[in-house]
């Protein structure tokens, strides 16, 4: 009976693993297990550069039709969370931001993507900028492979609304974490 079980697990983990290592998934070369001061907010007592890093993805499931990117602190003291970004409406065929795609300004965010208001009131990125003196904050920036070509929101749709609508619409989601603690 236990070779049985065993051998049931065995199947399990060596099935999930490959699955795994070709699953859905995100990366990017500018950020690591901290965030630098390029990413860190340029107000509110923060003097960071505010820079969106550069996101990549690959290996979206079938039926993916558009992408969306949040970056979300869940330790903020709000009760709710902090929205740093939230981008969406980004064409399938795009599997990538640029650095700086969150400065309006700049125009380098894929056509036809829409970047909503975020919790500093704002739309397009908002950097890192925990009260001083708080503990590490965690900086989650996720990937959303969306069943739907375009959410019929824009830029002034509160932050839970698009989070919202992104969950429920969500085929995979792949995130990286980063920390940022303001002493």
């Amino acid at each position: 009976m236990r070779q049985v079980y065993f051998l049931s697990f065995m199947v399990f983990i060596l099935g999930t693993s490959n699955s795994f290592a070709e699953g859905f998934s995100v990366s990017s070369a500018d950020i690591s297990g901290q965030l630098s001061k390029a990413q860190v907010f340029s107000s509110w007592g923060c003097k960071g550069d505010n820079i969106s890093p550069k996101l990549k993805w690959s290996n979206p499931p079938k039926g993916t039709k558009s992408f969306a990117v949040t970056v979300y602190d869940p330790d903020a003291p709000t009760g709710s969370g902090w929205w740093h970004w939230l981008i969406f409406n980004i064409p399938a065929a795009h599997h990538e931001l640029k650095q700086g795609a969150g400065n309006l300004t700049l125009n380098l965010a894929p056509k036809g993507a829409v970047q909503s208001v975020t919790s500093y009131g704002t739309t397009g990125y908002g950097g890192a900028c925990p009260p001083k003196g708080d503990q590490a904050h965690r900086y989650i920036f996720t990937v959303f492979a969306l069943n739907k070509a375009q959410l019929k929101f824009d830029e002034k749709t509160m932050p839970a609304i698009i989070g919202y609508q992104l969950n429920a619409n969500s085929l995979a989601k792949a995130s990286i974490m980063a920390y940022y603690q303001r002493k």
